[in-house]
């Protein structure tokens, strides 16, 4: 029940920065998991950074210390904010958030489009 869309990918040097976005229309009720993943060609799906309704971070170990996700409740949106960047962190990078509770079971588990995200070598 709610949409995610990304935005901010693209084409960039190695060492260089870029900020994703997603912005979350529709409504997020906790508890929840927000954050982003992503998955190059012939790759598993990983997990890349999210956070939790109690504002808890979690950070595969690649990027700790140089990407970071937030919340920017402003502008409704979660950002994953990417420094020095590696040609390996080429990939599709996906927004998703879970939500809510079905039992033992996340009622929602929402998914954006994808953006890609390319680090020349």
């Amino acid at each position: 029940q709610v949409q995610l869309v990304e935005s901010g990918g693209g084409l960039v040097q190695p060492g260089g920065s870029l900020r994703l976005s997603c912005a979350v229309s529709g409504t997020i009720f906790a508890p929840a998991v927000m954050g982003w993943y992503r998955q190059a060609p012939g790759k598993r799906r990983e997990l890349v950074a999210d956070r939790t309704s109690g504002g808890r971070t979690n950070y595969a170990d690649s990027v700790k210390g140089r990407f970071a996700v937030s919340l920017d409740s402003a502008k409704n949106t979660v950002d994953l904010n990417m420094n020095d960047l590696k040609p390996e962190d080429t990939a599709v990078y996906y927004c998703n958030v879970k939500m809510g509770t079905f039992g033992s079971k996340w009622r929602y588990d929402e998914w954006g489009q994808g953006t890609q995200v390319t680090v020349s070598s």
